[in-house]
């Protein structure tokens, strides 16, 4: 759910996926492709995904399940309620700079989840015995996440097995404040901006886990926190960009 600035093999590249406007520019590297393997494919060798199991999980989770409409574009799609699915690429850089806490059997926390791409990506890379959960603050994304889960889990046992088994969950919640449990995460994705880093998901982020969020105001910084054996959070900045923000849901949505 971003706009911003991206510098790319010395291109400087204007990306546009804010989760509440549609997109405006075509990314410059076309990444996009008329199957999900051309797809992941085409952002390989881009060198956008390169770690074998991040390529693996966006192989075997099929973006038509999440999103309807132009599902292998390399740009953001709307999926209804004013939001929209991240670009692909977006997704690919989120599993790259994740896959060292995306372990099997380790748990992630997917906050702004949307239609549960991200969420079903990470559970293929955790695998039966870890945990994936998505925190979304409009109902019925909720739902739709839900919905697009179990059509994938048709095709997948593993995903069948893990919605079964409550190994994913999908819930309703303020993304501000993390899981709306007191429970812990190797890895957090964050698709919305903070204007400065939760205190609540550094609490909920375990010691040597990693997190990935945009934080800052009018534009900001994708940051990669990881947390210490002291408790203490290191940074680096990816690149720049302009998210939506962390906030309630529309009060026309409320009900949804």
């Amino acid at each position: 759910m971003i706009f911003g600035l991206f510098n790319f093999f010395s291109l400087t590249i204007l990306l546009l996926n804010f989760g509440l406007v549609f997109p405006l520019f075509n990314m410059a590297w076309e990444c996009g492709a008329s199957s999900n393997a051309a797809l992941v494919r085409n952002l390989n060798l881009a060198g956008i995904i390169s770690k074998p199991r991040a390529i693996e999980a966006m192989k075997h989770t099929d973006r038509k399940f999440y999103c309807p409409h132009f599902s292998y574009a390399d740009s953001p799609q709307t999926i209804g309620y004013s939001a929209t699915i991240s670009a692909p690429h977006m997704h690919g850089i989120a599993l790259q700079e994740l896959e060292p806490k995306l372990q099997p059997g380790n748990r992630a926390l997917d906050i702004g989840s949307g239609s549960g791409y991200l969420v079903a990506a990470m559970a293929r890379m955790v695998g039966k015995t870890g945990y994936v959960k998505g925190v979304e603050h409009i109902q019925g994304l909720v739902d739709l996440s839900k919905k697009n889960l179990q059509e994938d889990a048709k095709h997948d046992p593993l995903i069948d097995y893990m919605v079964e088994h409550k190994r994913i969950e999908v819930v309703r919640g303020d993304g501000r404040l993390g899981s709306p449990e007191d429970e812990q995460f190797d890895a957090i994705h964050v698709g919305a901006a903070a204007s400065e880093l939760p205190k609540r998901l550094t609490e909920q982020l375990k010691i040597h886990g990693k997190m990935i969020i945009p934080v800052g105001t009018a534009f900001q910084d994708i940051f990669v926190y990881d947390k210490h054996a002291d408790g203490k959070l290191s940074k680096k900045s990816l690149f720049s960009v302009r998210y939506v923000p962390l906030t309630d849901p529309p009060s026309d949505y409320e009900d949804m």
